[in-house]
């Protein structure tokens, strides 16, 4: 009796393994970078080496490398090579989140570290960020937050301590300021000023990058019955950042 199954034609044997083989390098390198082994930066093997690595050609090697590309894992650089790409984080311009968790959902490692910490009398441009009317005490704070091993953004604080006179006593060693007031002191409104600022000296050497490097700054002001609570500027790599707004269309009066 014939054989009543549709005819599928098998490939050559030669282009299966290459498929195979693209498939094992896809996955190889992937692996290695959502695990954390190969961080943003690391500069993948050359062609040559891993086409010698797999035992294929160039042109296998080439494909799996095009594939990652297009997925934004890896950036190809002309006459450089193959390198995994930082992941671009995104932050939703009306609201108020934890950095911790922005950084946690791009799959990496968070850490904290405190820059300064000073207690003082307001000037002029404390109060003008404030909404200050008089000098009065606050605290000025600068830290450093950071994705795996790199910097992930710069935080400039003052907080009111007329509004959260606890915030005096706390060390912030071991916990942000943004939490700590989150968790302590109901906010009723918020102020967002975006901007487009080039890194001075601090910033550069805080972040590593170079001087004059494109940034992103995120100013926010949040006060409770009338009064501010705190200024937050968080200043972010321009290249590593973006800004996403939701919004409906305006109804018809």
């Amino acid at each position: 009796m014939q054989d009543a199954s549709p005819n599928v034609e098998t490939p050559p044997a030669d282009v299966a393994s290459d498929l195979s083989l693209h498939q094992r390098i896809l996955g190889d390198i992937e692996d290695r970078i959502l695990s954390g082994e190969w961080q943003p930066g690391f500069r993948i093997p050359f062609e040559v080496d891993l086409a010698e690595q797999y035992k294929c050609s160039r042109m296998t090697v080439n494909k799996a490398l095009t594939q990652l590309a297009k997925t934004g894992l890896i950036e190809r650089r002309r006459k450089s090579g193959s390198y995994v790409t930082q992941p671009r984080a995104q932050s939703a311009v009306l609201e108020i989140r934890d950095i911790k968790l922005e950084v946690q959902s791009l799959g990496l490692a968070y850490d904290y570290k405190l820059s300064a910490k000073t207690r003082r009398r307001s000037n002029a441009e404390d109060r003008s960020r404030l909404g200050l009317d008089a000098a009065a005490p606050i605290l000025d704070v600068t830290c450093t937050h950071f994705a795996g091993n790199r910097p992930f953004c710069v935080e400039q604080r003052l907080i009111n301590l007329a509004a959260v006179p606890d915030a005096a006593a706390e060390s912030f060693e071991e916990v942000a300021p943004g939490p700590w007031l989150l968790n302590r002191v109901p906010w009723s409104a918020a102020e967002h000023t975006i901007r487009a600022v080039a890194a001075d000296e601090p910033v550069a050497t805080a972040l590593d990058i170079a001087v004059g490097t494109p940034c992103l700054t995120v100013e926010r002001r949040t006060w409770s019955n009338g009064s501010y609570i705190t200024h937050v500027r968080l200043i972010y790599p321009g290249e590593r950042h973006a800004l996403v707004a939701n919004f409906t269309p305006s109804q018809p009066k």
